[in-house]
């Protein structure tokens, strides 16, 4: 399933990187998150990272995380032979410890952000002549600069369209990355009162019910999202880390297969 030998995973074993644990008949168990961290290292192995460089920054991102940082919520990537490490907005290397700072991105934000109030401004001020769909667009267009104008056209286009399940759905996301939970929550499920509901509202609805560990109504939408659309990877991913927490390794190791399998089929299509 990793794609790795016995004999890389014992070596990472041996050096400590992952620590299983015996369960009832003696045997050696990994954990998911032991099962996130091996991927992540064939990943690296398979693009040309030496894996002697590789154990070294395993291990010093092991000791760079926050105390309680999961490595489900990391991402570690190579940029040629450099190995990185990517938590939320921050980027550093491991082995040098220095932080990288996106600055295509973050500079061109920073700039755009006064022409994109100026712009938010002139649609207030002729709201009048204004519908939904024109608050919907708006909101889309001042997402990536400033969110809270975004997060006030996303809510102008809902006051003309209630039934607006796409504004309802990225007005829940924004939401839910302020960790303003509850509201997130009503917005998801407004969008998903339409039939052709996009899954992606239910997906997003397990997310903000996971976070609110009210893990089962989790699991409930998680499985609603792969009903609706069998091939959702990302759904049998967070269900796989869910059924982790949870201690119900079958279902975890069953998920987290289907998870590796979809991505495969999408690396060979």
């Amino acid at each position: 399933m990793l794609g790795l030998s016995r004999l890389q995973i014992k070596s990472f074993v041996d050096d400590g990187l992952i620590t299983p644990r015996r369960d009832g008949d003696g045997n050696e168990a990994f954990s998911f998150q032991d099962l996130v961290l091996l991927r992540t290292a064939k990943g690296l192995i398979d693009a040309k990272i030496p894996v002697r460089r590789v154990r070294i920054a395993l291990a010093k991102i092991r000791e760079q995380l926050p105390s309680g940082r999961p490595l489900t919520g990391v991402h570690i990537f190579a940029d040629g032979r450099e190995v990185l490490v990517q938590v939320g907005d921050e980027v550093w290397n491991p082995e040098s410890g220095q932080t990288l700072i996106n600055f295509g991105v973050s500079t061109l934000a920073e700039k755009a952000e006064p022409f994109a109030r100026r712009a938010a401004a002139a649609a207030r001020d002729r709201a009048n002549d204004l519908e939904a769909e024109d608050w919907f667009e708006l909101a889309t267009e001042l997402e990536m600069t400033t969110a809270d104008e975004a997060i006030d056209a996303y809510r102008r286009a809902l006051e003309l369209d209630p039934n607006h399940a796409d504004a309802h759905l990225n007005l829940g996301r924004l939401l839910h990355e302020e960790a303003d939970f509850e509201a997130a929550e009503h917005h998801y499920r407004a969008a998903l009162k339409r039939p052709d509901a996009d899954p992606t509202a239910r997906f997003n609805l397990g997310v903000v019910l996971e976070d609110q560990e009210r893990f089962d109504e989790a699991l409930d939408a998680y499985t609603a999202v792969l009903e609706a659309d069998p091939s959702y990877a990302d759904a049998h991913y967070n269900l796989a880390g869910l059924y982790e927490r949870l201690d119900r390794k079958d279902s975890a190791v069953r998920h987290l297969k289907a998870y590796k399998s979809l991505l495969e089929g999408r690396a060979s299509g």
